[in-house]
């Protein structure tokens, strides 16, 4: 590797180094993970569910499911390691008509809305702990700031990823410790309806949905995959020990935040980890960790700057109309990817409504997850030669899971937030209409190699 310049010249494909490590992966699927949907959903699954012992049952399942998830694109990723995520995977198994739709859904509902609902947020947290700063203006800056840093050079973003993640990781494990000293054990036991009611209601998998956003990102490395170093080593130890990771520590701050307040208190507020620390640890704790809460919500921004741009400059490598995607500036960031991404960000920073985004993204996402997953049984008969370096644990057990309970949300969605479910499948379905107007081009992978030798 020779500093972070990408391999140019010739006309020829171009070659991307591989300088992200094992550890920086892990870090890029917990902070792509912690972010927003933590700090911001829990009140809306209790509103729900109806029950705390309800809501730590959506948020347990939820990390089941992201596990099995996990297992699935641990598997594709180690033997198809491009950068690209589910277009990539998408076009090669199906067609590439799938890949190009998996990738527009990745500007649009993947990556720009989590990172202007993230931004937002940052601004909220922020406003909370500074009275007087504006949360829109603070938001904008946040994304603007960020896609500089990331669009100039990929080793500089990644040290700003390592090191926002930490202090994530830090503050939930503050959130967790107040709320064993402090909170009250009791109240994640009632008030009643009991789990079992609550789970076999509508609300359960309509708040299911708002958990699979919380634990969006858990596929994180993926998108990354073609500058991974030892990809068939390193991608499945970064899916597999970043989802654990964060699935327990999901429970472990829910279980915070309920014992913090009476349910009623936190039913449907946005701004769960302001409300849960100010009963904890009083107003003024309050305003700090709201500080601190901010920070984070700056880190997950920094991971989907860093991932998500990836999928646009993989398809502008593929398809000639769309090449200015492909550009990268001499420390290898994807500069043109990076600014769209943050255009279309700072565009629905001025427009989004919190929870309706929040359904949207969550089930539009389930949907093409559920698809990708689908794809490593699909590969496995189709093409049982295929080199694979990992393979699914629990197959054909844990993708069938995947697919059996994400259908299954799906179904439910439709009928009880029709809007956010048909808003997703108009988004399919227009990403369709538009490969057939100008995504037409090579085949997924054929514009750029990864630099990956087997």
């Amino acid at each position: 590797m020779d500093g972070g310049r990408a391999a140019r010249g010739g006309g020829g494909p171009a070659t991307v180094p591989r300088q992200i490590g094992g550890p920086t992966a892990t870090l890029l699927v917990v902070g792509s993970m912690v972010g927003t949907g933590i700090f911001t959903t829990p009140g809306f699954v209790l509103r729900d569910v109806g029950s705390p012992a309800a809501a730590l049952a959506a948020w347990a399942i939820g990390a089941v499911l992201a596990l099995c998830g996990a297992l699935s694109y641990a598997e594709l990723a180690a033997a198809l390691p491009a950068n690209g995520g589910e277009y990539r995977l998408l076009g090669r198994i199906y067609h590439p008509a799938a890949g190009f739709a998996a990738g527009i859904v990745s500007l649009v509902v993947g990556f720009s809305a989590p990172l202007a609902a993230s931004a937002l947020a940052f601004g909220h947290y922020l406003a909370a702990a500074v009275p007087g700063v504006p949360p829109a203006p603070a938001a904008v800056a946040l994304v603007l700031a960020l896609a500089a840093l990331h669009a100039a050079h990929v080793r500089a973003g990644g040290r700003a990823l390592a090191a926002t993640t930490a202090l994530e990781v830090a503050l939930a494990a503050a959130f967790v410790a107040a709320g064993l000293l402090r909170g009250e054990p009791a109240r994640l036991l009632g008030p009643p309806p009991p789990a079992l009611a609550a789970a076999a209601s509508p609300g359960f998998a309509v708040a299911l949905v708002y958990v699979s956003f919380a634990y969006g990102g858990w596929n994180g490395a993926v998108y990354v995959a073609g500058e991974v170093r030892d990809p068939s080593r390193n991608l499945p130890r970064a899916l597999l020990a970043g989802t654990s990771a964060v699935g327990l520590l999901y429970l472990a701050l829910n279980a915070a935040f309920l014992s913090a307040a009476p349910a009623a208190e936190l039913a449907g507020v946005v701004e769960v980890g302001h409300v849960a620390a100010e009963r904890l640890l009083g107003p003024g704790a309050g305003r700090w960790l709201s500080g601190l809460v901010a920070l984070v919500l700056a880190s997950s921004v920094s991971a989907m700057l860093m991932a998500g741009p990836r999928v646009y400059a993989a398809m502008g490598a593929d398809h000639p109309r769309l090449a200015w995607l492909a550009r990268r500036t001499r420390g290898g960031g994807p500069a043109a990817a990076v600014a769209l991404q943050a255009v279309l960000a700072v565009g629905m920073i001025a427009t989004s409504g919190f929870g309706a985004l929040l359904r949207y993204v969550g089930f539009t996402l389930s949907l093409v997850a559920g698809l990708t997953v689908l794809g490593v049984i699909v590969l496995r008969i189709r093409e049982p030669a295929l080199p694979r370096p990992y393979r699914a644990w629990g197959f054909p057990v844990t993708p069938l899971l995947f697919v059996g309970l994400t259908g299954w949300m799906a179904v439910h969605a439709l009928r009880e937030v029709r809007g956010a479910a048909l808003a997703g499948l108009g988004t399919l379905a227009l990403s369709l209409g538009l490969y057939a107007l100008l995504g037409r081009g090579a085949p997924p992978g054929a514009g750029e190699e990864t630099g990956y030798r087997a």
